[in-house]
């Protein structure tokens, strides 16, 4: 267990670093965001809810985390294949699952810049009152959140190195999942077929438990359903990379495929 733990810190802080190092990770993270949060703020500003703003700022934010997991976790085996580094991932006594993990956690991880970027925006230039109503569960909401959606990382990390053009479906898949999922339109004003779609997603539970956590509410079901969601995200993460590793050692194309 120690040595698990020891493996998983190195792998997520050598990741952490060398995203951050990545103008691509840096511009969605950081810079895309606030624009996002910008056209938001002059949407809502006309509005009289109370707490509105804050609400969009931390949409906006999720909406940057959820792109880095999405890019990131969805092209992770690719880019390891195309720098031929999958061959020893794949061929050290570690299991392939705590060589994979600590990487798609620090996708999710990255997208923290979003949420602290989108805030300090909001307060600097919109006048976004950063007033928690609940500190604690805040802070236990942001990490469950980014957890979850690194676990949901590992399953596009493992099914999309099945489809050729992973990279345009992380694209079709962005934009689609910030609408579902309630992010900066609420669900509620969506479809009812919609419904059933968001509950199994992350970003929504996510969203959700924050959300609750800063403006008021009850966020521990939704920090709970976060929880659940991602105990099911792991299973089906191992079972689908143990697939790929299988699969690609019949074929012998692990560096081809």
């Amino acid at each position: 267990m120690r040595r698990a733990l020891r493996l998983f810190y190195t792998g997520w802080f050598f990741n952490v670093k060398q995203l951050t190092l990545s103008g691509f990770f840096i511009l969605s993270t950081a810079v895309l965001p606030v624009f996002y949060a910008t056209i938001a703020y002059y949407m809502f500003r006309t509005g009289g809810r109370p707490g509105s703003l804050l609400y969009v700022s931390l949409g906006a934010g999720m909406m940057g985390i959820w792109s880095s997991t999405l890019f990131g976790s969805g092209g992770l085996i690719q880019w390891q294949r195309w720098q031929g580094t999958l061959e020893y991932a794949i061929g050290v006594p570690t299991p392939l699952i705590l060589v994979v993990l600590p990487m798609t956690i620090a996708t999710a991880s990255v997208g923290l810049y979003s949420v602290t970027t989108t805030l300090l925006w909001g307060w600097l230039f919109f006048d976004v009152p950063f007033h928690l109503a609940h500190p604690v569960w805040f802070a236990v909401a942001l990490p469950a959140a980014v957890v979850t959606l690194g676990l949901m990382g590992l399953v596009l990390a493992s099914t999309f190195v099945l489809a050729r053009n992973a990279n345009s479906f992380s694209n079709l898949l962005e934009y689609p999942v910030w609408l579902v999922t309630g992010l900066l339109v609420g669900i509620s004003l969506l479809p009812g077929w919609t419904r059933p779609i968001s509950w199994v997603l992350a970003p929504t539970w996510g969203i959700r438990g924050i959300r609750e956590a800063a403006l008021g509410g009850g966020p521990g079901i939704a920090i709970a359903v976060c929880a659940g969601l991602g105990a099911v995200y792991l299973v089906i993460g191992i079972f689908t990379l143990r697939y790929f590793e299988r699969l690609a050692r019949e074929r012998a194309t692990l560096a081809l495929r």
